[in-house]
């Protein structure tokens, strides 16, 4: 579990954070096999023993003073009565929770749960859009053998499809039998057979030990359905428009009660893979895609502000569903028609799933990004918590998640994996603030509750690991951490122990937030207003320009150069402009894409989305010789390095760039032996998506994957070819209106 704050030192009251500019907040990974500072959790047993505060809930830690048989709790400083039992165990320091600031304790055994062998047994069901073409089909299919691959012995696969019919499939013997079940064509129709009736619940889950051969030859019969089928189903849709024949709602609603009524019988946890290859467009759930088109012009609507919410709650109501039935929906949406993933992304976020975009069937990632995902170890059925000292609170939380409808600040997740992020605004809870003797230090504290399926003893005892009779049982865990702040004695003191990328975090969350809300054009506002105000309570700070002071602006300091913690964010304030988070409509980003952004720089930490924001841009003088670890993203800074190769990672791509003056006797591509390509392959393996890897020649290859990284030549705005004085002149620009604001 690693936490990461905005800044080391807290704001000592309300009027210093508000004064300071900068964000107050904290990113937890909950996931995370180390910590912040790289450092694994104690393991122990026996977590439901854990002594808790009566006053605030929060856990004995080892930043707690303990008596002989009282405890004092770290975050409100209540005095804890200890039992006999409990005592005589803290006399002792080598317990865990007294040893460390990271644990993670096995909690005691469900006994009905130790009683169900079948229970243990995850479940994992694809289900395939067939109103779409040969090439669709295919990409699927590898993607799913490439799964087959990644999914362990004892785990349960079914196979549906949809159109506007669903399709349930018998895998269990060598031929493949399917039941059809017909989708109703009305915005309010339920399928006349539920699934259950038309296909037993243990006809269709497989095993996947036995199976494989069998899910390979049902996976070879899928076809696409005929335009002409397809049309004669669904007939005229709403308001004379013609619908395609794609009933995912329907399907999905069936689906999810299908599952959920087996939900703690049958199997612990059910992911579905949705494989859509457009708009829903048939039965309940269907989306009118004539909202994205020309027509906000003529209506003087705000196009970016009109695309981004919903059109319908029928997806958000779904993954309530889901998230009933415990089930964690992936959307994987392949195409590059409007599909409206503004109102499908509820679906995946919402119960705990990912979405993903293939715009470009012909280098789309999909095999690989679906055996990362399926190979990746996660965590189910988790509760996350954030406890805080009395002076200050949890504000707002951000991530993929849904709160709690009892108690405040609880989020749960349906399935966790070791990448994923959520994200926290501090705010004071009264007027006293932190005292500046240090008496009591900020504190704050993350348990997470979660299920992990783990290979039963007696497999070990039977040698039957990495066979078809290995079993698995559940084991439910609590991991803690808590983490001890400073508080600063000044402004430049809170300014100085700053990290960027969390800053960079807080900040793309406030800014997706306020763009669903106001529209993209008062994101951009915001931010950068933001940055206006920063600059200017820093320069006020070390006294440089100062408020209503007007022969003092001649020294103002856009730059942050007497604070190196504060450099880095005018670039990615920069940035995060120029990214398509914030790029207006005209300016031709596409909604859907701008929403999948949405949702992926939503759950990244903070190194990963500062990656996608602000690429990191290297150099080297060989292939196995790296020649400068950091440039700015500018040709001129090509120029001046006078090295032949550069690599650059913007998480989902990877460029190799060759320079056009490189010496022809260095090896293109680089080997697979070398220095650079050792550190491509670390990358690709580490990352939570597969990065498409670009090279480059200089003078022989098209440039522009790697030129249209170079944002600081471009202009903010995105208006037309660089012109080498974006980046300047958007400092310009912040230098004239924090003058005005100090003014």
């Amino acid at each position: 579990m690693a936490v990461r704050v905005t800044v080391g030192y807290c704001p000592v009251d309300d009027q210093m954070q508000g004064d300071s500019g900068v964000p107050w907040g904290a990113t937890v990974t909950p996931f995370a096999i180390v910590d912040e500072t790289g450092t694994p959790p104690l393991y122990g047993t026996k977590g439901h023993l854990l002594p808790r505060c009566e006053s605030c809930w929060g856990y004995i830690n080892s930043l707690c003073d303990i008596e002989h048989y009282a405890w004092n709790c770290s975050l409100c400083d209540t005095s804890n009565v200890l039992s006999d039992s409990q005592a005589t165990r803290y006399t002792s320091q080598s317990c865990p929770e007294l040893s460390s600031s990271f644990i993670d304790l096995e909690l005691e055994e469900d006994s009905t749960a130790a009683d169900q062998d079948f229970q243990a047994r995850p479940v994992f069901v694809a289900a395939v859009d067939l109103s779409a073409s040969e090439e669709f089909l295919e990409l699927v299919k590898s993607a799913l053998l490439a799964a087959l691959e990644a999914l362990g012995p004892g785990v349960l696969f079914g196979l549906v499809t949809f159109c506007h019919k669903i399709g349930l499939y018998d895998i269990q013997g060598p031929v493949p039998v399917v039941k059809h079940v017909l989708i109703p064509p009305d915005m309010d129709g339920q399928v006349p057979v539920e699934l259950n009736d038309a296909m037993p619940l243990q006809s269709f889950l497989a095993p996947v030990d036995t199976n494989k051969d069998n899910i390979a030859a049902a996976l070879e019969t899928l076809r696409p359905t005929s335009s002409w089928e397809r049309t004669t189903a669904a007939g005229q849709g709403i308001e004379g428009v013609t619908m395609g024949g794609r009933g995912f709602g329907v399907a999905m609603d069936s689906l999810l009660k299908y599952l959920g009524a087996e939900h703690g019988v049958t199997f612990a946890i059910a992911r579905v893979f949705a494989f859509l290859s457009g708009p829903p467009d048939y039965g309940a759930g269907q989306l009118d895609t004539r909202r994205y088109g020309e027509q906000y012009a003529f209506k003087g609507e705000d196009a970016d502000k009109a695309l981004l919410p919903e059109q319908t709650s029928f997806y958000k109501d779904l993954a309530a569903m889901a998230v009933q039935a415990g089930v964690c929906v992936d959307i994987f949406a392949i195409s590059n028609e409007y599909t409206d993933l503004a109102s499908l992304k509820f679906l995946c976020i919402e119960s705990g799933g990912s979405l993903f975009l293939y715009s470009n069937m012909d280098d789309a990632t999909l095999p690989q990004d679906l055996y990362r995902m399926l190979s990746r170890p996660y965590a189910f059925g988790c509760v996350l918590r954030l406890r805080t000292s009395s002076q200050f609170k949890p504000a707002r939380a951000y991530g993929h998640f849904f709160l709690d409808p009892q108690y405040e600040n609880v989020q749960h997740i349906i399935c966790c994996d070791t990448h994923a992020t959520y994200a926290y605004d501090f705010e004071f809870s009264g007027t006293t603030g932190f005292s500046r003797t240090l008496e009591a230090p900020p504190v704050l504290q993350v348990a997470f509750q979660y299920t992990v399926m783990v290979a039963s003893e007696e497999n070990e005892k039977s040698g039957l690991i990495g066979f078809q009779g290995q079993r698995y049982v559940l084991k439910r865990r609590l991991r803690l951490h808590t983490v001890q702040l400073g508080v600063a004695r000044s402004i430049n003191e809170l300014y100085e122990s700053v990290d960027s990328d969390v800053v960079l975090s807080i900040l793309t969350h406030k800014i997706i937030h306020a763009s669903l809300e106001d529209g993209v054009k008062e994101g951009r506002l915001l931010l950068h207003d933001w940055l206006v105000i920063l600059t200017a309570q820093y320069n006020e700070s070390y006294k440089l320009a100062r408020y209503g002071q007007t022969n003092t602006l001649s020294k103002l300091d856009v730059a942050f150069s007497q604070c190196p913690k504060l450099q880095v964010l005018p670039r990615l304030v920069f940035a995060l402009l120029r990214n398509p988070l914030l790029q207006l409509h005209e300016e031709g980003v596409h909604p859907d894409y701008r929403i999948y952004l949405q949702c992926l720089c939503s759950a990244l930490e903070p190194s990963s989305l500062s990656c996608v924001i602000y690429p990191v841009l290297s150099s080297y003088a060989s292939p196995d010789k790296q020649a400068y670890p950091r440039h700015s993203l500018s040709r001129a800074a090509l120029i001046t390095s006078g090295s032949p190769i550069f690599f650059l990672d913007a998480f989902t791509t990877l460029v190799v760039y060759y320079s056009s003056t490189v010496d022809p006797a260095l090896p293109f591509p680089p080997p697979q032996s070398c220095l650079l390509r050792t550190l491509i392959n670390k990358l690709k393996q580490e990352r939570s998506i597969t990065p498409k890897l670009v090279m480059i020649r200089g003078g022989h290859d098209d440039t522009e994957p790697f030129d249209h990284f170079l944002i600081e030549e471009q202009d903010v705005d995105g208006a037309g070819i660089g012109n080498g004085m974006g980046f300047v002149s958007f400092l310009d620009r912040i230098s004239r209106d924090v003058q005005e604001y100090m003014q």
